[in-house]
């Protein structure tokens, strides 16, 4: 129970130092790399606007809060897929692997999402219109995380990202870290029969994308051309700016009123300080039936999201104009305690412009 505590005085010091460095500015937005790194992949967070990082649960705590990985029991397994911006051609694939070590030496986990940006037209400074020629973008990231419960209160834990990414002849890998912690407890005296645990109030705290600065290389920045002195042909390489990580900090509350064992309704709110442009505030609410059907929605708050420029297009800085939406359908394969389960994910992201974000998701436990 020390250690658990201990370790929340350090993080909650490491946001409070985050908070002051970091305030969300929106002159900033685009000054920033690496910005895949705050696409969720996953379909069943994503569907109640990440707002469930107090509470969220197994594998996707990953990229919501890597405390809540601590709270898979056996193995999971999950695959993702996600139609970004729906008609831009863009598509993210990922696959997630978790695994509990076993009694007091806590969780790992694995994970890979890849980002393809479909075939794009080539131009030059020459050819404006297009030299017949296309070109894609691919981004990687891989994390690798640990978690554990330090009591039957806190858990935390951390993750490490690889992060790669670029075209057929520039490229850029990096690293960053991220953090978090969750607590749990109970507000007021109800009680459920037959629940194991019944606590219903939780609290959750974590930093993301904390890394050093990246750079992009590769031949692609170099630029050939006749010299006028020596009438030779010369190539210049021109050196890349470097660029930050999107770090954040998320701090987040969620509440679960129970009205039996097999219905509940689920109430997260978060709020995200960002490097690079405005905070947020995200509400989210869940319905869940047994663990097995599950349907949820959210809603992201930020500066300008209901202002609009000439023209009518909105001053926020984000493609995404709020809702969000979510179901997901889970079984297990028998009767028996403790059965392996399957279960298929869907959510949807409303945008301004494109079709939204479509991400479908199919898990298993074991």
């Amino acid at each position: 129970m020390k250690t658990g505590k201990k370790l929340l005085a350090a993080l909650t010091l490491s946001v409070v130092a985050l908070q002051f460095t970091y305030a969300g500015n929106g002159d900033r937005a685009g000054s920033a790399g690496s910005t895949d790194l705050l696409i969720n992949p996953w379909a069943r967070s994503s569907g109640w606007a990440n707002s469930n990082t107090a509470f969220c649960r197994g594998l996707e705590s990953q990229f919501l809060n890597i405390a809540g990985m601590a709270f898979t029991k056996k193995t999971e397994i999950i695959f993702s897929h996600s139609m970004w911006l729906a008609g831009t051609g863009i598509n993210i694939e990922s696959f997630g692997f978790s695994q509990n070590l076993g009694a007091q030496r806590g969780v790992i986990g694995l994970s890979v999402m890849a980002l393809n940006s479909g075939q794009i037209s080539e131009t030059t400074v020459n050819q404006p219109e297009g030299t017949g020629n296309t070109y894609q973008v691919s981004n990687l990231n891989i994390a690798l995380s640990y978690s554990r419960s330090f009591s039957k209160k806190i858990s935390g834990g951390f993750t490490v990202k690889i992060i790669t990414q670029g075209l057929s002849n520039v490229n850029s890998t990096g690293f960053a870290i991220d953090a978090g912690i969750q607590y749990k407890t109970k507000l007021g005296k109800r009680k459920i029969e037959g629940l194991e645990d019944d606590d219903n109030l939780f609290f959750g705290i974590t930093l993301k994308n904390i890394g050093p600065r990246m750079r992009a290389n590769g031949d692609g920045l170099s630029t050939q051309f006749t010299s006028p002195i020596y009438g030779s042909l010369v190539t210049v390489e021109q050196r890349s700016a470097e660029y930050e990580m999107p770090a954040l900090m998320n701090i987040g509350v969620g509440y679960i009123y129970r009205f039996n064992k097999s219905h509940r309704l689920d109430f997260a709110f978060n709020f995200t300080t960002h490097s690079f442009t405005y905070d947020q505030w995200t509400l989210g609410a869940q319905y869940n039936f047994k663990d097995m059907l599950m349907v949820r929605g959210g809603y992201t708050f930020e500066e300008g999201i209901f202002g609009t420029r000439d023209g009518g297009s909105p001053t926020m800085l984000n493609a995404f104009v709020g809702p969000t939406a979510g179901i997901t359908f889970e079984a297990p394969f028998s009767k028996k305690d403790n059965a392996p389960r399957i279960g298929f994910d869907y959510s949807f992201r409303a945008t301004y412009n494109f079709g939204g974000v479509h991400t479908f998701g199919a898990r298993f436990t074991i």
